[in-house]
């Protein structure tokens, strides 16, 4: 019989991770982590180019984030107190 290994998970909240925060963590350039986006290369964020804009606009879900690249900071206990 196998063991079972149970991992606790980080306290996810569904927040988007800024570019910037990403980038400092993988100690890669803000452009850097926004081209692969675009091109798909990084697959926890997603790029979306709104009609009569040049820019893009991002989402990185905390989750994903974490489970690309094992980054993860608790926002929740930075609000406490």
């Amino acid at each position: 019989m196998k063991d079972k290994v149970y991992v606790d998970l980080p306290p996810f909240t569904g927040r988007n991770v800024p570019i910037a925060e990403i980038a400092k963590a993988m100690g890669k350039d803000a452009q850097y982590i926004r081209v692969a986006i675009q091109k798909g290369l990084l697959k926890f964020g997603v790029a979306m180019k709104m009609d009569n804009s040049s820019e893009f606009s991002y989402y990185c879900s905390d989750r994903k984030v974490w489970e690309e690249t094992g980054y993860f900071r608790d926002v929740t206990e930075a609000k406490v107190g």
